[in-house]
């Protein structure tokens, strides 16, 4: 029997403010309805985390982070009346990597927190979400609505994470039990892959206008790129699976030697959630199902994309060759909303004037995909004084972007200037592959 969902937010006086709050939050907890108590606790490997975790660790962010300035005193400050935590314990056990907040209970060890109880959590969850409503009905300073922004991104961000975590989660039960029976969208053939030509030039990239952004999206600047091709739609299981039958992960030529060497002692032999057979792939939604060749292969790490890409004579694009051709993306894309929780095949195009014949499919949702983009500082970068600063910058090594978002995405968190990233060798996130080929 799942746990029941807390009632909805006490409602306030309606501000953009208030609003937002409540959808966030509301949404994170909905992602768990059909969670059992035992769902919850589990950690099936170090880089995934307990569900309760991600419940408790996104409030954590808004109580270290906003209430506790703007509720209290600010810490160190003399006099008055310091805040009051829900718990003091909390800050250590649901602290991510803020190593400026204080110490942190192992990333690894989460799943072994049987208490906090779910319970407790969801009750921690709720009195922190009173006392916020509490302080948006009063008005926040400037700085603080700027970190509760940050905050609701942060949240989704989260909201991701708590799927593919139980995905692999799951996975891991023989049973294979299904998160979701939501019913699956009819099948479709994908549009044929085609490229489109782009001249290249000196183009400016990076976040611009007054909407949010990430720090690592900053500063705008300009990049010189060669004319080069982008595949019209993300690479399908179909395609894939001609590049396994062809003895791809057997052949060393096609892969770069972190990849083989990873290939070897992880014993990769398909995408982690196909089975042994090629025919079927398992799913949040439904369980293991039948393989559906024209969706866009998902769950590959950037070793297997770019292994692809090598046999098909094509490359990963760089994260600003994706973002000047995600100008010409077509409308739609599936996204978290949708509740399918799985790539589905692209629809096919709709003629526009702007497309100028060949629109870019699924850039956004469905799929994140690889690029061979380091993640790195953008010219002009500076790390942000304070805790906050830990967000972004200190991972900007040892890592590979992610764009354009996957079915487990927020629509309203994506933009063509997002900037995700995981280490090359990480396949339990939603990514995949679009081609892109020098001219």
């Amino acid at each position: 029997m799942a746990l029941s969902e807390p009632s909805r937010l006490p409602s306030t006086e309606a501000t953009p403010l208030t609003e937002q709050y409540r959808r966030v939050r509301e949404a994170t907890v909905g992602l768990c309805a059909t969670l059992t108590p035992e769902d919850y606790v589990v950690q099936s490997m170090p880089d995934a985390s307990p569900a309760k975790w991600h419940l408790a660790h996104t409030t954590w962010f808004f109580e270290e982070f906003v209430l506790q300035h703007e509720a209290g005193i600010a810490p160190g400050t003399p006099g008055g009346t310091p805040y009051e935590f829900h718990d003091a314990k909390f800050r250590y056990l649901f602290n991510s990597y803020y190593n400026a907040v204080g110490p942190m209970h192992t990333r690894s060890s989460r799943g072994l927190l049987s208490r906090p109880t779910v319970q407790e959590v969801l009750t921690y969850r709720k009195r922190v979400d009173e006392r916020m409503l509490r302080l948006l009905e009063k008005g926040l300073s400037a700085e603080a609505t700027r970190v509760l922004t940050l905050g609701f991104h942060h949240e989704q961000q989260h909201q991701e994470l708590l799927l593919t975590d139980i995905k692999h989660l799951f996975s891991c039960n023989p049973l294979l039990p299904a998160f979701s029976q939501h019913s699956a969208q009819p099948a479709r053939p994908a549009p044929a892959l085609s490229y489109k030509r782009f001249e290249g030039g000196l183009l400016e990239i990076g976040h611009t206008g007054t909407g949010f952004a990430f720090d690592n999206e900053l500063p705008r600047h300009r990049v010189f790129l060669t004319p080069f091709e982008l595949a019209n739609r993300p690479a399908t299981n179909a395609d894939f699976l001609e590049f396994i039958r062809d003895g791809g992960y057997g052949n060393a030529a096609l892969w770069l030697s972190d990849g083989w060497a990873t290939v070897k002692s992880e014993q990769w032999t398909r995408p982690i959630y196909w089975s042994d057979s090629l025919s079927e792939e398992f799913t949040l939604n439904g369980g293991l199902r039948e393989l559906d060749p024209h969706a866009p292969v998902c769950h590959l790490s950037c070793y297997e994309a770019d292994a692809f890409a090598r046999w098909v004579g094509a490359r990963l694009p760089t994260e600003f060759e994706w973002e000047i051709a995600s100008a010409l993306a077509q409308d739609g894309g599936n996204f978290v909303e949708s509740r399918q929780w799985h790539p589905v095949p692209a629809a096919y195009p709709t003629p526009t004037g702007r497309t100028n014949g060949l629109p870019m499919l699924q850039m956004f949702g469905d799929v994140w995909e690889w690029t061979q983009s380091a993640y790195s500082p953008y010219p002009g970068y500076r790390t942000a004084a304070g805790a906050l600063g830990e967000y972004n910058g200190k991972f900007m090594v040892n890592q590979l972007v992610l764009r354009g978002g996957s079915c487990a995405t927020p629509r309203n968190h994506i933009r063509p200037t997002y900037r995700n990233f995981f280490n090359p060798a990480a396949r339990w996130q939603f990514s995949g592959v679009r081609l892109a080929r020098d001219l």
